[in-house]
């Protein structure tokens, strides 16, 4: 989905959609564990790219010191304002800002993080040298992207969303970037030493089937494609994925694993 596109589909209501029904089963328990591999620093910049409604800001605000300085971008105004609505954050610079052009000198931030945002950006290899010029010597890069969808609850979601619009689920949602060798030449590529990339699994929670079926069409890129692909359809096609839950993880709770990659680069010269 071009970005103009994805950003007037996350307008409106999407945001607090997202950010009620998407973010506590998918987002936060990566927003977690990003934030904790930063619970060491004490002091400095760090800049968020793609923030999005705000969860890792929201995990980085409650993680770090003040001494540290938080930075939290996004392209998407709407986005930004249901990230603002959170309380606790006045220590938040927010800024507009698009990851591939950023609004920044070269050498202001010590780190640069971005969850989930790096597979919709156009043109990745810019934004790693944007990302690369605004670090400083030393400065580090931590991003994650997802990782195998296999026997997970998403890649359910998307499947059968997918079978209801006759369409291939991999158009649905963003493209795939998580090919370890690829994204690790393309951060070598943008000036990046000790490029290291760790898969990381977490549990998604959900109470029951029709939970997990509404938090995954309700919130976020499935919701938008079938708004604009089968409008008036949301009722049923949330139905079938909760049908689709039913008969792969039982009625009751589900506890559904969900993958991602951690990656990490480091800037020469320190």
């Amino acid at each position: 989905m071009p970005t103009a596109e994805m950003n007037r589909s996350f307008s409106g209501s999407m945001p607090e959609l997202y950010d009620r029904f998407l973010v506590p089963l998918q987002f936060e328990p990566f927003a977690q564990d990003l934030a904790q591999r930063l619970g060491t620093v004490t002091s400095g910049q760090l800049l968020e790219l793609a923030a999005g409604t705000g969860v890792v800001t929201r995990a980085l605000a409650r993680t770090l010191p003040g001494s540290v300085d938080i930075t939290a971008t996004d392209l998407n105004p709407a986005m930004l304002e249901q990230a603002k609505t959170y309380a606790g954050l006045e220590r938040v610079a927010w800024r507009e800002a698009d990851a591939m052009a950023l609004p920044f000198p070269d050498g202001a931030f010590d780190y640069v993080v971005c969850q989930f945002g790096v597979m919709f950006f156009s043109d990745k290899p810019a934004a790693f040298r944007e990302a690369r010029r605004v670090l400083r010597p030393g400065g580090q890069f931590l991003f994650n992207v997802w990782g195998d969808k296999k026997g997970t609850a998403r890649g359910l979601a998307e499947q059968v969303v997918g079978e209801k619009l006759s369409r291939d689920p991999a158009s649905l949602v963003a493209p795939e970037y998580n090919d370890i060798e690829t994204v690790s030449a393309d951060l070598a590529a943008a000036g990046f030493a000790f490029v290291r990339a760790e898969k990381v699994s977490k549990i998604t929670l959900s109470a029951s089937a029709r939970e997990a079926a509404i938090a995954n069409c309700h919130g976020g890129m499935l919701r938008a494609q079938i708004d604009k692909l089968a409008p008036g359809r949301l009722d049923e096609i949330t139905g079938a994925v909760e049908a689709a839950f039913l008969a792969r993880f039982d009625d009751g709770p589900i506890d559904a694993p969900i993958h991602a990659i951690l990656f990490t680069g480091v800037v020469p010269g320190h």
